[in-house]
């Protein structure tokens, strides 16, 4: 598969990003008190009518409760998603199907997207199903078994030797062609509507939360936690649960690498940033600047960030797989940023800021199975 060159100014791009050591700790409890418009209800009805379409398991863990030491604690288990080990078929599946609707003719179209791992695997599985073509640009550090399988789709795929944020520039470059589409999963002033669709696709995943804590008997969440890269899951969390108009809002709290913590610092400068990234075996997490479309709702409407270690994350993958749950190292941050903030040192503190009670229910996504992204590099 071919590789492109490091464009001439990526050193210069690369000097300018933030690169200090990564806080471990966010809070901003005023967050509960935020709100914003909904997801459109019809993506669900999209979800619902995909072949293959059912909700993914949401599994409980009294175990893991009494360890993080609330009342219930579940985990919303994306390791098999309309035939993929990850959640990002959802929005994928969504934005193509608004894109298709929305483009004159009927030829055949290449869509272009950048990944690192999971993203571009659903648009590859996504335009092949439709019967169009995708070219998918990855970043270094991905799993050689996730570049594989998004060539096993039938994607072209182009390697890039740099980190995400390069292999956006080169998707981006790539899809000024005349018969292609950008279809990517960050935004950038002048580029929103698209990536605005991938994070109303996401909407589904905690509509069926929603369903699955009611059949639980747990009632709403307390607390949520999500892995973050660029954002758009987070954006989404935000959106659904900010949404609300009756009762208390949950916590939401994002979860990113140590060392590729763009929201986070972000978040601590109150205005969005670009920082260094390095290697992590969380390798769907490893951006460095959030999404401008998903930036107001993470600093708005988040009440936490925290971070987190490679191995904190393997030791949490390690904890869900004894519970028969397959996760890989960005499915699993969640666990590892739960015990981060809600254990050890100053966890008391933490806990207060999160609003948590001893009976709290409290949520983990796992957005991704060990299949997607092997520990271990």
């Amino acid at each position: 598969m071919p590789k492109i060159a490091a464009a001439a100014s990526a050193a210069a791009r690369a000097s300018a990003r933030t690169s200090v050591r990564t806080p471990f700790w966010y809070a901003r409890p005023a967050a509960r008190g935020w709100s914003c418009e909904p997801a459109p209800a019809d993506v669900r009805a999209f979800h619902a009518s995909l072949s293959g379409y059912g909700h993914t398991p949401l599994t409980e863990l009294p175990e893991v409760a009494a360890e993080l030491g609330v009342g219930r604690f579940f985990v919303k288990d994306e390791s098999s998603r309309l035939g993929l080990p990850a959640f990002k078929a959802l929005g994928a599946s969504w934005a193509v199907h608004r894109v298709l609707a929305g483009a004159q003719g009927s030829a055949p179209i290449q869509l272009v997207t950048a990944t690192d791992g999971n993203h571009g695997r659903a648009v590859a599985r996504t335009a092949g199903l439709l019967g169009h073509r995708a070219h998918v640009f990855v970043a270094d550090g991905v799993h050689p078994g996730a570049v594989a399988a998004i060539a096993g789709e039938g994607a072209r795929v182009t390697e890039v030797p740099g980190v995400y944020d390069d292999a956006v520039r080169a998707a981006e470059a790539a899809a000024a062609a005349p018969d292609a589409v950008l279809v990517q999963d960050t935004a950038w002033p002048g580029y929103e509507e698209i990536p605005g669709w991938i994070a109303e696709g996401y909407s589904t995943l905690f509509a069926e939360v929603d369903a699955q804590l009611t059949a639980a008997g747990a009632g709403a969440p307390s607390l949520v936690a999500v892995p973050v890269g660029v954002g758009s899951l987070a954006q989404a969390a935000v959106t659904h649960y900010r949404s609300r108009r009756s009762g208390a809002g949950a916590a939401l709290l994002s979860v990113e690498p140590e060392n590729a913590a763009g929201v986070l610092h972000s978040l601590l400068a109150g205005r969005p940033l670009t920082v260094a990234t390095g290697a992590t075996t969380m390798a769907g997490l490893n951006c460095g600047t959030p999404s401008s479309l998903a930036w107001p709702c993470l600093r708005d409407g988040l009440d936490a960030a925290v971070t987190v270690t490679d191995a904190a994350s393997a030791s949490a993958a390690g904890a869900l797989a004894a519970h028969g749950i397959s996760s890989g190292p960005c499915g699993a941050a969640s666990l590892a940023g739960l015990r981060a903030a809600l254990t050890g040192g100053g966890a008391g503190e933490r806990r207060t800021e999160l609003g948590l009670a001893p009976d709290a229910v409290v949520v983990a996504l796992s957005t991704e199975g060990a299949d997607a992204n092997p520990h271990g590099g």
